[in-house]
């Protein structure tokens, strides 16, 4: 096999026994159209390798053991005594998994083969309710599937065919373990994902409702604490960290400007498109937003052009519609919200700055708004929140409207 030249004999025998054998010729040609380097390639071929000698003895080989890969990038890459060989890197090893993964998806080759586990079973239908029943978004589909399959593996009986029944006492045991992880505010989160596990059960006739009640919400005062904010001199310097030198300037550049002038959310950041410009009407369309609706702002002239020296100097050629792709390989890929959030931690760590979240520049342009005048209203339309009582808490910020209703100090001159 023309794709097994440059790779050695052992690993080339992992792969010719395995079931994915007839796919290493496609898996490498999939990689070569997404320009990775020839040494990306070769390393990503003997990850394969090496997964494909530890499913050899699974139920349905390579092919089944994709979905439960974990198991081998978390505990079996930890204690590998395979032949040195073999590459020993968790990052090359998922990334190289996750092709694979999506090569059998583009080729429709089911991945549950020779596989029945009582937990991958539950949550799958699980996932199918929360897809066609309620209409969740993938991002919340997942999170909900990462908290729960804990809950549903502790239900499991002693020989893995069926589920134990639910009881209250499991949901208090459960939830009662989880907070001591959690933060107060995700505790709000479990507790939904919990809720809306008993739903899916009702709806398959499941008498649960009355272990609703067994979930507790832990008291979360929403608006108690102040919004994180960047002052202008701290803007500042975080605008100026993308100088000559920084890797991928001129993109990073772009997106903060997009988080800061317009206040994005990082997922939208990640979802515009070049589509969504308009450059002679100076708008840009918001179509994949939290609120999955479509908004259109005004681009500021800073935003515009900061995309306009993206776009003409450093975005790669290719077919991608989306506006922000990667600049390694696979360079087609639009970012991921991952990346958003990376090159703001590595911007605040080159200006000198604490690092803070995204959400925080979304919090700076409200306070920006109010400090120039705006009202409330404005800025629940920039921020496009659905209710004005999200906004409220912004209302703690604005320190000129806050000085005229404050009581002046016992004993201050009047």
């Amino acid at each position: 096999m023309d794709a097994l030249a440059s790779i050695r004999p052992a690993a080339t025998s992992w792969l010719l026994r395995s079931n994915i054998a007839e796919l290493v010729q496609p898996f490498r040609e999939r990689l070569v159209e997404r320009r990775y380097a020839s040494k990306v390639v070769r390393s990503y071929t003997y990850c394969l390798a090496h997964f494909a000698h530890w499913a050899q003895r699974r139920p349905g080989g390579a092919i089944a053991s994709v979905e439960r890969s974990e198991l081998f990038l978390d505990r079996h890459l930890a204690n590998c005594c395979c032949p040195p060989e073999v590459s020993r890197d968790r990052g090359h090893h998922h990334a190289a998994l996750t092709h694979l993964r999506a090569l059998l998806h583009e080729q429709d080759i089911p991945i549950t083969e020779g596989r029945n586990d009582i937990v991958d079973e539950e949550l799958r239908h699980y996932d199918d309710y929360m897809r066609l029943a309620r209409g969740l978004a993938p991002t919340t589909r997942a999170l909900r599937l990462r908290t729960l399959r804990p809950f549903i593996e502790q239900r499991v009986s002693a020989d893995r065919t069926d589920l134990l029944p639910l009881t209250a006492d499991h949901l208090r045991q459960f939830f009662t373990e989880m907070l001591q992880r959690w933060s107060v505010a995700s505790a709000g989160t479990l507790a939904g994902a919990l809720r809306s596990y008993l739903r899916y059960r009702a709806s398959h006739g499941d008498a649960v409702n009355h272990l609703v009640s067994a979930i507790s919400r832990p008291p979360n005062w929403r608006l108690a604490p102040l919004p994180q904010t960047l002052t202008a001199a701290e803007t500042t310097r975080l605008l100026g960290a993308f100088g000559p030198g920084v890797a991928s300037a001129r993109r990073g550049y772009a997106m903060v400007r997009c988080l800061v002038d317009l206040g994005l959310r990082s997922s939208e950041v990640v979802g515009l498109g070049l589509d969504d410009i308009d450059w002679k009407s100076g708008t840009v369309r918001l179509c994949r937003n939290k609120s999955r609706r479509v908004d259109i702002l005004p681009l500021p002239h800073s935003t515009g052009s900061a995309i306009a020296s993206y776009l003409q100097h450093e975005r790669p050629s290719c077919a991608s519609r989306h506006l922000f792709v990667r600049c390694r390989a696979p360079l087609e890929q639009p970012i991921g919200a991952a990346t958003v959030r990376r090159v703001l931690l590595e911007a605040f760590q080159r200006c000198g700055l604490p690092p803070v979240r995204a959400h925080a520049l979304r919090n700076t342009l409200a306070e920006r708004l109010l400090d120039h005048g705006g009202t409330l209203k404005d800025v629940a339309d920039i921020l496009r929140h659905r209710e004005l009582n999200t906004t409220m808490i912004y209302a703690k910020v604005n320190n000129a409207a806050l000085a005229e209703v404050a009581m002046r100090w016992p004993g201050s001159a009047s």
